[in-house]
C-alpha cells in the first residue's frame, strides 16, 4: 500500500548551508498493519509524512501509495488517504456533523452514500451526542473524534497520524489509540508516527526508528529487542540514537 524508496528532503538554508531532512528513506506499508515512525522530535518523521501525504516533493527518491505515485499523481494519492495530526483544524462555527459533511464533500461523495457513511462513523465513535455541537464548545476528546470522522469519512484504504497523541490526556490518547486498533483490524493500511514508547509498543506491528532524517533500525518490536540485545524498546532506542549521535560528533555518518 505504501512503498517509499530512497526519500531525501533538502532545505536551502542561506547562513548553515542544505540542510537534509531526510536522508535516504526507504520502507514499506502493508493492508491490515500499523506501520510506526518512531524518533524524537526534528527527526524527519513529519517530513516523510508530508511527502507521502503529497504536501512536500521529494529532493530524491520515490513514493508510491495505493500504487499511485506521490510526484506524478497527487490527486489519485490525495483520494486514497485520509490524515490527522496533533494540529489537525476543528472549525469553532461548524458543528460536528456540518464538519465531516464539509470534508466528505470535498471528496466528493454523493448524498446519499455521503449521509450512509456518516450515520455508521457517528455510531461507531459514538458521536451522537455532539451531532450538532458547535466546534468552539467542544473538549479535547470530541475534537479527536471529529478529526477521526473527517479523516475516515471517504473511508481510505490508507490512513497517516502524524503525532496525533500530542498534547492529549491519558484518557483521550487511549481512545484514540484504540480507534487506529479498530481501523487496522479493518484492513486500512496505517503509518503512525510518534516519539512515545508505550504507544509505538503497544499499537505498531512494525517500527522504523528514525534520527536526523535517517533510519536506524526496522522491525516488530520483539525483533528490535533481540536484534540489538536490549530488555525493551526503550533500551533500543537510547542505544540506537546515542550512537548516531557519537558518530555524528566524530565526523562519521
Amino acid at each position: 500500500m505504501i512503498e517509499a524508496r530512497h526519500l531525501t528532503k533538502v532545505y536551502a538554508d542561506l547562513h548553515r548551508g542544505p540542510f537534509v531532512a531526510l536522508e535516504n528513506l526507504s520502507f514499506t506499508a502493508t493492508r491490515g498493519e500499523v506501520y510506526g515512525l518512531l524518533g524524537p522530535n526534528g527527526a524527519g518523521k513529519t517530513t516523510a509524512l508530508r511527502i507521502l501525504s503529497t504536501v512536500l516533493q521529494p529532493t530524491h527518491g520515490t513514493a508510491l501509495v495505493n500504487g499511485f505515485d506521490v510526484v506524478t499523481r497527487p490527486a489519485q494519492v490525495r483520494k486514497t488517504i485520509g490524515f490527522m495530526s496533533a494540529n489537525t483544524a476543528v472549525y469553532d462555527r461548524m458543528t460536528a456533523w456540518e464538519m465531516v459533511e464539509y470534508f466528505g464533500r470535498l471528496y466528493g461523495m454523493e448524498d446519499e452514500p455521503l449521509r450512509q457513511r456518516m450515520e455508521l462513523l457517528f455510531e461507531r465513535l459514538k458521536m451522537q451526542e455532539i451531532r450538532d455541537l458547535l466546534g468552539a464548545k467542544m473538549s479535547t476528546g470530541m475534537k479527536q473524534k471529529v478529526s477521526i470522522a473527517r479523516a475516515i469519512v471517504h473511508d481510505p484504504p490508507v490512513l497517516i497520524f502524524d503525532e496525533a497523541t500530542n498534547g492529549l490526556d491519558v484518557l483521550v490518547a487511549r481512545s484514540l489509540l484504540q480507534a487506529v486498533a479498530e481501523l487496522r483490524d479493518q484492513g486500512k493500511c496505517i503509518v503512525f508516527s510518534t516519539h512515545i514508547m508505550r504507544e509505538a509498543e503497544r499499537l505498531c506491528d512494525r517500527i522504523a526508528i528514525v534520527h536526523h532524517g535517517r533510519l536506524l533500525a526496522e522491525g516488530s518490536v520483539e525483533e528490535l529487542r533481540d536484534r540489538y540485545n536490549q530488555p525493551d524498546l526503550e533500551e533500543v532506542f537510547f542505544d540506537l540514537i546515542s550512537n548516531q549521535e557519537k558518530e555524528l560528533a566524530t565526523g562519521n555518518r
